[in-house]
């Protein structure tokens, strides 16, 4: 069965089709669409439903009936007021006038924690199974760690280098993805929605 994947991040669709088992992903440009969203929701939920609502739409336009998976995830730092939240795909993009790379988030959430004795770190994840027109299920969890002092690892993608997890002594950046997929956000929130899956198709 397919399911396409509100992304063009191919990183996310490496993840989730370790965690969704029996099911075909598949990401919106094989169906010829030029998927983009403006993510203006004020909750990881709102982005999620909204990402899931325009690919489905998008997709029943082109004449498809496919459900969708979409999810909006994010690093929260309560020392710093919950940043970067919704908005860490963009963080510091307004304050340096432009996109940053991977690399420059990280300098800048560090330079951002420069002082902070609280380094207490989550990321949230918000994932969506669009089903059909107004059938939706939502799964939402967290992933808890701290800051890193200095960026450690070269797997994973986005603040990976920098989530540390106290319990294991290492950054995200260092697990495997099986290790990785068993205790994220992602990883958890995706088992929800395979469970779903299971019961649903």
């Amino acid at each position: 069965m397919d399911i396409v994947i509100a992304t063009n991040n191919i990183h996310k669709l490496k993840e989730l089709k370790a965690v969704l088992k029996g099911y075909t992903l598949r990401m919106p440009e094989e169906y010829g669409i030029n998927f983009s969203y403006d993510e203006t929701g004020t909750t990881f939920f709102e982005n999620a439903i909204g990402k899931a609502m325009a690919l489905y739409n998008s997709l029943r336009n082109a004449g498809k009936s496919i459900p969708v998976i979409a999810d909006d995830s994010g690093l929260v730092v309560p020392a710093l007021k919950g940043e970067p939240g919704i908005r860490s795909a963009r963080y510091g993009s307004t304050e340096k006038g432009k996109k940053l790379s991977a690399g420059e988030k990280i300098d800048f959430l560090l330079d951002r924690m420069k002082g902070i004795t609280d380094r207490k770190a989550y990321f949230v994840c918000c994932m969506i199974l669009f089903a059909g027109h107004d059938r939706f299920f939502a799964a939402q969890e967290t992933f808890h760690g701290e800051i890193a002092r200095s960026p450690e690892g070269t797997g994973g993608f986005g603040y990976d280098p920098v989530f540390f997890i106290p319990e294991i002594n290492k950054t995200v950046s260092l697990l495997d993805d099986k290790e990785k997929n068993r205790i994220s956000h992602r990883g958890k929130a995706g088992r929800r929605i395979q469970a779903l899956l299971n019961s649903l198709y």
